[in-house]
């Protein structure tokens, strides 16, 4: 750009705010755009370079250089994915508004409200208010509004991700205690992350820049080692690259084949998790071939397989399959004449380019042939973002937000087929139930069973590529509390989650009525119909159910409640008298009652009963939940009705387990079997010999299955679980779980 890179009317404004070292890096930034962006951008670009320059004036980072380098690196950053210009301003000005006393609106209005939208994006994010959250629920909430930014412009996550990257280039001027958060940080969330979405040049940095204050011993090995063997390495490679050049070449292929360097997060991951000598990664060799079009992809594959022997089950098409975050490229290991392993990756330049940028790619795509198809990779982005926020919806907890999120951010796939042929993508591990939400949530809300590749298969089975994936559902069928804990998907956890939510909805209202009326009767205090719409409106409901549900269900606290209602004096002195939930609730006492062989601490002859939504088990973990008018319930301490309840502290009480060794306990089992002669004979004996007692039986056929729903008496967990073995032994049962209320399967065709 020379002598023309900044305008004359603004180099001595800007000279005025900045030292000349930034301008020059402003000039060499600009030099790089003069290829992609037209002069009128560019007077944009400056415009808004002149504007944070102002904004930021005066203002230092922690290592003492002036802060408006920070927004320029980040920019920077951004030149190299080629991204439109509104990005590189959104970058420039991505700190103002937290900064300084810049408002989104005066931005908008100097640069068009998709730069205000960016540019709030990125200051809600700085903006949160923790108070006494701890590092967790910061965390969560600092990721939640993250993904809820992304929804409204992806490229916000653009301009967080260079953010990241400017901040872990420069990670020495903090505290080693911080470096090591961040860089924790950087490692489980933003290197997954730019992945997600594709952005590979991105990600290994992250990686290795992460690792450099993790493990610095293991990096500066790793890298000394690699040093080392530089030589040897390139070597290998002209060896294995010059006769594939030459053999493409004549077959008429234009390509441009090169090596290609392994990072080192890379290279210590496979010898951290895989168990592989540093020398084997060492000499596994990797070279990449960029060719024309997707044809040439796969003639030059056979090129490479006619000049070197191909590994068996080492071959990946990822063109006619592309991976969740659109990377595209065959992939194949071959052996070279000195026995080597080579990894070869093959595809065309447009493949390149989204493998390294990624989602940036895809805004270059507003105009000519590709523009369709850049629109078309954006929204299947949306359209996973979208679902992890409505899933993330039903996580209850920081940690279990937090762990969806990061087990969604990784991208290992595999590829199934419905029974019509249609290609289903699932995360590596998937199960059928995975499979079944996929397809729709009312299959995954109705299955049964499940047939891979023509054969009965649990539930918890692990898919594989290619597997032909038939569901068997049930109009009764009821999703249960332990697919949460086989479930890959965040859509198929979160629908899981939702029918739970719902299926409760009736006892969270009944319960929040009843909370809220005995408080209110310990205060002498009516509400009439007038005062109760008001407290309802007051708290956000639409209606008093939704009110009561959200008492009763933990999502809305009790004692703020009152505290609306009396005021914060009456409130605070009836917490300092410290009466606890079983000293507040004495109603529940009652005529003793034969042994359930529980006992509540700190209190006896309280009225008992076992929870029929978990029927709990000596050896279970266990909670009870008092319940006015029906005393102490106990719950499984991961029966969904407890996880809907358990914010509500004082509900809870403390129980334990007071067996004796003749006690008997109700368990529920359902059982899908192949329909074969003498299979209830065979069941039967088995229940007989394991000493278990047959309370209720219910049997039916399903075309090829067999259902068969069983209440039994047992002494414990581990009987059950001696049961449950031994019956999963017998010849054509394909599938034993434990459930909760009993029911019974009905085909739905």
């Amino acid at each position: 750009m020379s002598n023309v890179s900044i305008m004359d009317d603004l180099e001595k404004e800007i000279l005025d705010l900045v030292p000349q070292d930034i301008v020059d890096r402003l000039n060499q930034i600009c030099d790089q755009l003069e290829f992609h962006h037209g002069s009128k951008e560019r007077d944009q670009l400056r415009k808004a370079l002149l504007f944070a320059a102002r904004a930021h004036h005066g203002q230092t980072r922690v290592s003492g250089e002036p802060y408006i380098t920070h927004p320029l690196e980040v920019m920077a950053i951004l030149t190299k994915l080629n991204v439109d210009m509104i990005t590189l301003i959104g970058a420039l000005l991505h700190d103002v508004v937290e900064d300084t006393g810049v408002t989104v609106d005066d931005v908008a209005r100097e640069f068009g409200p998709v730069a205000g939208l960016l540019v709030e994006g990125m200051t809600k994010l700085a903006a949160l208010r923790y108070e006494s959250k701890s590092n967790e629920e910061r965390q969560a909430e600092y990721f939640r509004k993250m993904l809820l930014s992304m929804a409204q412009d992806l490229r916000v996550i653009l301009i967080k991700l260079a953010d990241r990257l400017h901040n872990m280039r420069t990670l020495e001027a903090l505290p080693q205690k911080s470096q090591r958060r961040i860089a924790e940080e950087t490692l489980e969330i933003y290197a997954p992350l730019a992945h997600r979405f594709g952005i590979g040049r991105i990600k290994m940095e992250l990686e290795d820049l992460s690792l450099k204050v993790i493990d610095e011993v293991s990096y500066r090995r790793i890298a000394d080692r690699v040093a080392m063997r530089r030589d040897d390495r390139e070597d290998a490679l002209s060896s294995f690259m010059a006769p594939l050049t030459e053999r493409l070449k004549q077959d008429g292929i234009e390509a441009d084949v090169t090596g290609r360097a392994k990072h080192f997060f890379s290279i210590y991951n496979k010898i951290k998790k895989r168990g592989k000598s540093f020398e084997e990664i060492l000499d596994l060799l990797a070279v990449r071939v960029i060719v024309g079009s997707v044809s040439d992809c796969y003639r030059t594959l056979g090129v490479v397989h006619s000049l070197y022997t191909p590994i068996l089950e080492r071959f990946s098409d990822y063109i006619a399959m592309p991976k969740a975050n659109m990377y595209q490229s065959l992939h194949t290991k071959v052996m070279d004449r000195e026995g080597r392993v080579v990894e070869v990756q093959i595809r065309t330049h447009e493949m390149d380019l989204v493998a390294e940028v990624g989602i940036a790619a895809h805004w270059q795509y507003k105009e000519g042939a590709g523009g369709r198809d850049g629109r078309d990779n954006l929204n299947e982005y949306y359209r996973w973002l979208r679902q992890l926020i409505e899933g993330s919806k039903e996580e209850a907890t920081s940690e279990e937000f937090m762990e969806t999120l990061k087990i969604n951010l990784f991208t290992d796939e595999v590829f199934v087929f419905t029974p019509r042929g249609k290609l289903i993508q699932l995360p590596k591990d998937a199960t059928p139930i995975d499979f079944a939400f996929a397809v729709h949530t009312d299959i995954g809300l109705r299955v049964l069973g499940a047939k891979v590749n023509g054969r009965m298969v649990p539930l918890d089975y692990q898919l594989k590529n290619g597997d032909s994936v038939e569901v068997l559902t049930s109009g009764s069928a009821q999703p249960r509390v332990e697919w949460l804990r086989l479930v890959k998907t965040h859509r198929a956890r979160s629908k899981i989650k939702k029918h739970f939510k719902q299926q409760h909805l009736e006892d969270s209202i009944r319960i929040g009525e009843e909370m809220l009326k005995r408080e209110l009767g310990k205060h002498r205090k009516k509400l009439s119909n007038t005062e109760l719409s008001d407290l309802v409106n007051a708290f956000g409901h639409e209606s008093t159910e939704g009110f009561h549900a959200a008492l009763g269900g933990g999502d809305l606290s009790l004692h703020a409640v009152m505290r609306r209602i009396i005021g914060d004096s009456q409130t605070e002195a009836e917490k300092d008298q410290g009466e606890s939930a079983l000293e507040k609730l004495r109603f529940l006492k009652g005529p003793k009652k034969e042994s359930v062989g529980v006992r509540v601490k700190g209190a006896d002859n309280l009225m008992l009963a076992f929870g029929n939504c978990c029927s709990p088990l000596p050896g279970d973990r266990i909670i009870g939940f008092i319940s006015k008018g029906r005393g102490i319930t106990i719950h499984r301490t991961d029966c969904p009705n407890i996880s809907e309840l358990s914010r509500d502290k004082e509900r809870l009480v403390d129980v334990e387990w007071a067996v004796s060794p003749d006690e008997r306990y109700n368990a529920r089992l359902r059982l899908v079997t192949e329909d074969r002669p003498h299979m209830l004979r065979d069941l039967a004996e088995i229940l007989t010999k394991q000493d278990v007692g047959i309370v209720e039986m219910n049997l039916r056929t399903e075309g090829s299955l067999g259902i068969a729903t069983l209440v039994v008496k047992v002494r414990n967990l581990a009987h059950l679980s001696k049961l449950r073995n031994k019956v999963s032994k017998v010849k054509g049962v394909v599938q034993v779980e434990r459930i909760g209320i009993a029911d019974v399967a009905e085909k739905v065709v």
